[in-house]
């Protein structure tokens, strides 16, 4: 896929405010400091499309990005840590799941891991509300250019495991690098992939 056109529509706190929902929506979303925002602007060749930053919680509304003016990517407050009170990380919780489990068009929820890390509970416990609601999700693992070979395929066999300790099947998987541009083409054609299906479905 050709990325032509990226723009910034619009943020939101209330699923319902979001732009009209016509055209397929793909949300992506990880704990705080997971390098969401580089991943995002490494996959529309954009340098500042979602604002990057080394402190946990920068992203705090439902971001919403027009791709070529036919599909909208969706930058999603992190989950887990951040330095904010009880109360608004509660906020957050409330809006990002109305958003996740109520939006018609959302067709696919990237959940993002820090390759460098063993598995995390808040992604396991994230990843399993997913399933048990039913909402599709694949996952990207980060910053895979900061491992060498041997750690990285060590680290992605042990989160394997891991999920398949509760998962009969694992959800589709990306190996991705803001850093050197990986992964970018894999994940495009998979978001190809739901719009072509999308656009099916809304000719009959």
């Amino acid at each position: 896929m050709l990325i032509q056109e990226a723009v910034y529509v619009t943020s939101n706190t209330d699923y319902t405010q979001c732009p009209a929902p016509d055209l397929p929506e793909y949300a992506f979303i990880g704990r705080s400091n997971v390098g969401k925002s580089s991943l995002i602007n490494m996959l529309t060749e954009r340098k500042n499309l979602a604002k990057t930053s080394q402190l946990p919680g920068k992203t705090q509304l439902i971001n919403h990005f027009l791709i070529n003016g036919t599909w909208y990517l969706v930058d999603l407050p992190g989950y887990g840590y951040a330095k904010v009170s009880k109360e608004e990380r509660e906020k957050w919780e409330r809006m990002i799941n109305d958003y996740l489990y109520r939006r018609p068009n959302l067709l696919c929820t990237f959940v993002l891991i820090d390759s460098r890390h063993e598995p995390q509970r808040a992604d396991l416990d994230f990843m399993n509300q997913l399933g048990e609601n039913g909402i599709p999700f694949h996952l990207v693992f980060t910053k895979t250019d900061k491992l060498k070979s041997n750690q990285l395929a060590a680290n992605l066999d042990l989160y394997q495991r891991k999920l398949l300790e509760t998962w009969e099947e694992l959800p589709p998987l990306f190996i991705t690098s803001a850093e050197k541009g990986e992964g970018r083409e894999p994940l495009l054609e998979a978001i190809d992939t739901y719009n072509q299906s999308f656009e099916k479905a809304n000719q009959k």
